[in-house]
């Protein structure tokens, strides 16, 4: 495996790679390290995760960072630790302390309900350090120049916030684990279960162990990730509903044309990945409001 910065010969890389990305490393660090690995431009990923949290990250290769868009809204999980007592500037470890509160008293129990009264639909502001853009621009960019902005509070769905005691002898620290839709601040988790236990708190130590079904059990770490590692496009689309086609509809697919439903044998609400009959993937289509599937994203004959 050629290494950073070293030239590449032959054709351009084209799928995905799970990588385990390390603390101190933006998702931008992430892809610009595949991009010297991989010796081409075309890198990109499937959803931001914060400078200082590790875990799962999608990492796309050549013509498949087209296909991205169909991995950002799978579910997502982690894992962390809630600090009670103090809330910070960032909402995390990283951040300034902006107070505190004797919260030593608090336990297991209250923790739980109150993480409890946190899951389901829920309405959260995003903080102002993060890559959400307001007005055209990030608001970690205008919180780095003194600048908060109202934001608007978005619908997220927690489908599981649970609680444990952590090992060690810290008052105040809980371990605790995530479910949530894309989207979610599991930092903003944090800061909303201290506010709801009648104080404060920030988050650290957090983990992305899952996005959809890429779990942290086939994450690479971006020191040994090889070519053994990526993953064709087919494999990264996964998770959406596949359809194997006869020869005859995998021509119609690859010029892009309309198909209709019933013949593909697509049931569901889509989208779909197309295959030909090597399970090769040639295109994903969408639903429209008649019977026929419309292509959003061709990419026949990669494999």
């Amino acid at each position: 495996m050629p290494g950073p910065g070293s030239d590449r010969a032959g054709p351009e890389t084209m799928g995905m790679v799970v990588v385990d990305k390390e603390a101190g490393w933006t998702s931008h660090d992430a892809v610009a390290r595949c991009r010297r690995i991989f010796s081409q431009r075309r890198v990109g990923h499937a959803g931001t995760l914060d400078p200082d949290a590790t875990g799962v990250l999608l990492v796309g290769l050549g013509r498949f960072t087209r296909m991205l868009r169909f991995l950002t809204g799978l579910p997502k999980s982690y894992e962390g630790e809630v600090v009670l007592g103090r809330a910070t500037s960032t909402l995390d470890a990283s951040g300034e302390v902006t107070g505190t509160w004797d919260m030593s008293r608090v336990t297991l129990a209250e923790v739980r309900t109150s993480a409890a009264s946190l899951t389901g639909l829920v309405d959260q502001v995003p903080p102002m350090v993060s890559a959400r853009k307001v007005g055209g621009r990030r608001l970690h960019e205008l919180a780095r120049a003194g600048i908060e902005v109202e934001r608007a509070a978005r619908p997220v769905t927690v489908e599981r916030f649970d609680v444990e005691e952590t090992s060690g002898s810290e008052v105040g620290v809980f371990r605790i684990e995530v479910d949530c839709s894309t989207g979610t601040y599991v930092r903003v988790l944090a800061a909303d279960l201290g506010e709801a236990l009648g104080g404060g708190a920030h988050l650290r130590n957090l983990r992305r162990t899952r996005i959809g079904s890429f779990g942290i059990d086939e994450a690479t770490t971006l020191e040994a990730v090889t070519d053994a590692q990526v993953l064709s496009p087919a494999q990264a689309l996964r998770d959406l509903s596949q359809v194997e086609l006869d020869d005859e509809m995998a021509r119609s697919v690859s010029h892009g044309l309309a198909l209709d439903r019933v013949s593909v044998g697509a049931t569901g609400e889509g989208p779909w990945a197309l295959l030909d009959h090597g399970g090769a993937l040639l295109a994903v289509y969408e639903a429209t409001d008649t019977d026929r599937l419309v292509a959003v994203c061709v990419l026949a004959g990669s494999r």
